[in-house]
């Protein structure tokens, strides 16, 4: 082996390259939250202290850099994200988890608006966002475990409508179409959540 090819200088070459491709990635991230909704290569580039033949070495296209860029802000909201006890009273439950939603989705919400401008064109962005649905649908079936042991179909209906509460459509209604501010549209939210939980418990007495 030579020294060009010896372990610390592939070591270093590796390390460098994945700092570019960090670098490039919170470039993109942080233009779209900056207001540019539709960054250029050049754009990224120059944000990212790199070159254009750089970002295209280390991403073949922006299908790779979507995806990249995607993983890079669910770790981001994995990082703020916080268990909520699942054995609370239901109000508390409503409100914990209404409150962290919110949190998360204004965290989501600049790469949510520059998405929606590619979705259509792009298979990355649209498996990002089914990936966002799933988690949080997942997170719904965990805390409110009590509240959704239904019939199949019922069940399903009420984590659908649950999901789409919760989920960036409806607050992207709340905050972008209707302009509520954040309280309001959180507030919004417990209040749908909360009459979906009660209309299914008082279904399930009858």
């Amino acid at each position: 082996m030579t020294e060009v090819d010896s372990p610390a200088r592939v070591d270093g070459r590796t390390a460098r390259a994945e700092r570019t491709r960090a670098a490039i990635v919170e470039a993109h991230l942080g233009l779209i939250v900056e207001g540019d909704l539709r960054p250029t290569g050049e754009k990224i580039a120059a944000r990212a202290g790199t070159s254009l033949r750089a970002l295209w070495t280390n991403f073949k296209d922006m299908e790779a850099l979507f995806a990249a860029s995607g993983e890079r802000l669910f770790q981001q909201l994995a990082a703020e994200h916080r268990p909520i006890d699942s054995a609370l009273p239901l109000p508390r439950r409503v409100e914990e988890f209404c409150d962290q939603r919110a949190r998360m989705l204004e965290i989501l919400a600049p790469a949510a608006r520059a998405a929606r401008l590619r979705e259509p064109f792009s298979a990355q962005l649209r498996e990002n966002k089914t990936k966002m649905i799933a988690s949080v649908r997942a997170e719904i079936e965990l805390l409110f475990a009590r509240e959704l042991e239904l019939d199949p179909i019922e069940r399903e209906q009420l984590l659908q409508a649950l999901s789409v509460a919760s989920t960036w459509a409806s607050w992207s209604m709340l905050r972008d179409e209707l302009a509520l501010p954040i309280a309001e549209a959180r507030a919004v939210m417990s209040r749908t959540v909360t009459a979906l939980l009660l209309a299914a418990i008082a279904g399930g007495l009858r």
